[in-house]
Formats: C-alpha cells, structure tokens, sequence
C-alpha cells in the first residue's frame, strides 16, 4: 500500500466514525489527515524526481566510462584477452614485452589552483603552453619557467629554458 493510499483509508475510517464535526478533538484529527495527506503527497513528488535523477545519473555514469575508457586507457599493445594493461607484474605469457607504444613514456604533473585547491594532473606538452584554466573554479593558472637554468646542452630543443639564450 502506498502512502496515498494509507492517508485515503485512515480518512475513510475517520469518517466511517462519524464524529461530531463542531468538536475541538475532531478539527484537531481533520487536520492531522490533511497534513498528513500533503506530506504523502510531496514524498511521492520527491520519490518521482528521484528515480528520474537516478535513472540521468545512470546515463551520465554509462557515458563517463565510455569517456574514461577513450581516454584513460592505459595501453593497446596487448592483443591478448587476459586483461592485465601490460604492466610490468604481467605474467599471462601472452603480451608483447617489446611494446612499441608510448604509453609509458608520457609524463604527467599535479598542479594544484591557488584559488580553490584542487590538485590537476596535466601533461608535459600542457605545462610548457604556459597556462591552463581550472576546470573546478575557472581560474586561469600560468606556469613561468623564465627564471629556470638549462640543464641541457647548448643544443637544447627542449622548448622550455633556453630559447633566447
């Protein structure tokens, strides 16, 4: 039985007392009922929405591991079926040891916003753009290597110290 129905048949047997209408203790016990048949019926509204937003969550949910497993994806180089990511723990037998893709070789930075906190992971090749906007706050942080020395040689392509030099 539902909360609507429950609130009909407590004011079905309330009027099935036939109660003295003009009586302090029967206004009192009307409005009980009425409360109590707003509140059934707002629960109701809100049990509604919420199956409504769990069934968008679930969508959302379905198209962020479709996005996750785009763009996450460790590595491709094993045709096999074990589902180990290549990994160096891998003992199946089965995958490639001479991997030929770069997954291992990029290299990825925390930095966290000065304005609201939030630790980001971005690549090399984000970092040295000079600048990237928070995606929590929409703060815009810069990256200044200027005031850093060349570890490298005077043949430096690296991009990141000594352009001017």
């Amino acid at each position: 039985m539902t909360l609507t129905e429950k609130i009909s048949y407590i004011r079905g047997l309330s009027d099935g007392l036939k109660l003295d209408e003009t009586k302090d203790e029967v206004k009192v016990l009307n409005a009980i009922i009425e409360l109590l048949d707003d509140m059934a019926l707002a629960v109701t509204e809100m049990e509604e929405l919420y199956d409504e937003m769990s069934e968008q969550l679930d969508a959302v949910d379905e198209d962020l591991a479709d996005l996750e497993e785009d763009f996450y994806d460790d590595c491709d180089c094993c045709d096999c079926d074990c589902d180990c990511d290549c990994d160096d723990d891998c003992d199946c037998g089965c995958c490639d040891d001479d991997c030929d893709c770069d997954c291992d070789d990029e290299v990825f930075y925390e930095v966290t916003c000065g304005k609201c906190g939030e630790t980001i992971c971005i690549d090399e090749d984000t970092l040295l753009e000079g600048e990237i906007v928070c995606p929590v706050c929409g703060e815009v942080l810069e990256f200044d290597f200027s005031d850093l020395e060349c570890c490298c040689d005077d043949d430096c392509d690296c991009g990141c110290c000594c352009e001017e030099e």
